[in-house]
C-alpha cells in the first residue's frame, strides 16, 4: 500500500482548509525523522517479528484486534515498530487503510492524546478523503478553534469514533508507538483504544510501551486483546539488537578509518587516538538509541 497524500485536485477549497487545521504532524514524517535519528532502519533487526506467534494471530485471527507490545528500555520496541509498519504496508491490499503514531515526550507536538487522535485521523482522511465529511460536521461551526481549544479531546475522539464506525471504511489498521511518552491525557487515549478496539471488528490495533501497570491495567480492559512481551523473546530481541550494534560499530570504525587517512602523517597518530575516543563516545550512547 502507498501512502496517498492528499492532492488539492481531490478536495474542494473548503476541504483543503479543513485538512490545514486538523494538520499539526504528518506521523509519516515523524515515523522518518525518528528512523534516522536513530541511525536508519535494518530490516534482519525486525523480521523476528514476522515469525512471532502472538503477532501472526493478531494478522490471521480476526477476533485478535489489539496487540500491546511491550518491553523495557533498551529492547529496540522503536525500530520493531518501524519495522511491522513498514511490513504491513507491504502487505495490504489497495484499499485497506494504514495509520499511526510515534509519541514522544520531549516533542510537545506529539506527546499527548488530543495529537494522537489528530495524526490518526489525519493519515485516516490522507488515504480515504470521503472520510472528512466527519470533521466537517464540526469544523464548519467551529472552524480551526474545533482542534485546539478546551473542548478539542472531546470534538475529536468524537469524530474519530464515527470515522471508525463508517460503514464504507475498509480494513483498517491502527498503531501507537510509546504509549509510555504521551504525557498529556493518557488515560483517555487508553479508554479509546480498549473501547474501539473491543467494538469494531475491521479495526485491528498494535500499541507499544514500556511495562507500565497502569497501562497493563488499562488495557486489560480489552475484550480481544493479545500481548507480546520483548522480554519473553529475549533471543530474538538481542539477536537484533546485536545486528543493529555491529552495523553501527562498522559505521563507526570506517567513519574513525576515513578520517585518519585524510589527515597529513604528522597528526596521523593524535587524529586516530581523537577519531578513536569519538568512536567509544558515540557507542556508549549507542544503548539510549534503542530506547
Amino acid at each position: 500500500m502507498e501512502e496517498a497524500g492528499l492532492t488539492p485536485h481531490s478536495l474542494s477549497k473548503e476541504d483543503q482548509e479543513c485538512i490545514k487545521s486538523l494538520h499539526i504532524t504528518d506521523p509519516s514524517d515523524d515515523r522518518k525523522r525518528i528512523e534516522d535519528t536513530k541511525g536508519g532502519l535494518l530490516d534482519n533487526s525486525y523480521y523476528w517479528i514476522l515469525d512471532n506467534a502472538e503477532f501472526r494471530q493478531w494478522q490471521d485471527d480476526e477476533q485478535s484486534r489489539l496487540l500491546w507490545i511491550k518491553g523495557d528500555p533498551g529492547k529496540g520496541k522503536t525500530m520493531l515498530l518501524c519495522g511491522i509498519v513498514n511490513e504491513l504496508k507491504k502487505s495490504m491490499t489497495k484499499m485497506d487503510l494504514l495509520s499511526y503514531f510515534f509519541c514522544q515526550a520531549t516533542d510537545s507536538r506529539i506527546n499527548n492524546a488530543t495529537a494522537v487522535i489528530r495524526g490518526l485521523t489525519y493519515m485516516l482522511v490522507d488515504q480515504q478523503p470521503s472520510l472528512i465529511s466527519h470533521i466537517r460536521k464540526k469544523y464548519d461551526c467551529a472552524s480551526k478553534a474545533l482542534f485546539e481549544d478546551v473542548n478539542a479531546w472531546v470534538a475529536l475522539s468524537e469524530i474519530f469514533t464515527n470515522i471508525l464506525q463508517d460503514p464504507s471504511l475498509n480494513s483498517t489498521y491502527l498503531i501507537i508507538h510509546a504509549l509510555d511518552e504521551c504525557v498529556g491525557d493518557l488515560s483517555k487515549l487508553l479508554d479509546v483504544i480498549v473501547g474501539q478496539s473491543s467494538a469494531l471488528t475491521r479495526v485491528k490495533w498494535i500499541v507499544s510501551s514500556r511495562n507500565w501497570p497502569n497501562i497493563e491495567e488499562r488495557l486489560s480492559k480489552a475484550r480481544q486483546r493479545m500481548r507480546l512481551s520483548l522480554e519473553l523473546n529475549a533471543e530474538s530481541v538481542s539477536a537484533a539488537v546485536g545486528i543493529f550494534i555491529q552495523r553501527k560499530v562498522l559505521q563507526l570504525s570506517q567513519e574513525a578509518l576515513s578520517l585518519c587517512k585524510n589527515m597529513p602523517k604528522g597528526v596521523v597518530s593524535m587524529t586516530k587516538l581523537e577519531a578513536l575516543i569519538q568512536v567509544f563516545i558515540k557507542l556508549s550512547l549507542l544503548y539510549n538509541s534503542l530506547i
